[in-house]
């Protein structure tokens, strides 16, 4: 999964920087208004960790121009500022959460889980059905009975294509997923990974459509999926 983190103060940049990639997360660093605007809606995130007192347009005016926009990723706000007019303001205009510093790292992360799993229209930290599911909080994936710790990369590409059940996602829509900026990524990077989840729970797990890309089955009402396409 990728985060955006826009944040001006270095010191909480860095460690918030320090934490995410600690806990598997591909992570870019905003540390102004305009270049956050430009970062949000030009780029895909699974959740935008968003500051308010930033130089050169306010947070709170960021979050309304890009919602404006069309912009629907998950924001949660991460703030000193604790007056509660603020605090509505950011909800009312779109904020999926919001958490004032300093903070508890887990707390954080804990908060990270629940905007995504809401997004995702999930009660608990488990994207899929019984059949197919990815426990969020342990990044373990289950496959017809079969259970498996996945790597960060792993847990980011299936949480990606879980969050999308039925649609198609290419090659490059994964990249912008699960890459950050600076990050060198091969041309086969996608299709190693695909081949490593593969070989874990074998090749229906991930559903290859030719020409366009890789998805995973929707659910269907009985739980189970329908059977795979060939290569």
């Amino acid at each position: 999964m990728r985060i955006l983190i826009v944040e001006d103060d270095i010191d909480i940049g860095q460690s918030l920087l320090r934490a995410l990639k600690d806990a598997g997360y591909s992570v870019d660093w905003i540390r102004d208004g305009a270049s956050a605007k430009e970062a949000m809606l030009g780029n895909a995130y699974s959740i935008v960790l968003l500051d308010l007192g930033l130089p050169g347009s306010d947070g709170i005016d960021v979050l309304a121009a890009c919602r404006g926009r069309g912009c629907t990723t998950p924001v949660l706000i991460v703030t000193a500022r604790d007056d509660i007019d603020t605090r509505i303001r950011g909800l009312d205009i779109g904020a999926d959460d919001y958490l004032l510093k300093p903070f508890n790292t887990s707390e954080l992360l804990a908060r990270i889980r629940a905007v995504l799993r809401r997004h995702a229209g999930a009660a608990v930290s488990v994207l899929g059905d019984e059949t197919l599911s990815l426990n969020l909080d342990k990044r373990e994936l289950s496959f017809r009975g079969h259970r498996d710790v996945l790597s960060a990369r792993e847990f980011a590409l299936m949480a990606a294509l879980l969050e999308r059940p039925g649609m198609i996602l290419s090659r490059s829509q994964l990249e912008d997923r699960l890459y950050g900026w600076g990050e060198e990524v091969e041309s086969n990077a996608v299709a190693v990974l695909i081949h490593s989840v593969r070989k874990k729970f074998g090749h229906e797990v991930i559903r290859n459509i030719r020409g366009f890309g890789w998805t995973i089955d929707a659910p269907t009402r009985e739980g189970s999926a329908p059977p795979a396409a060939g290569e």
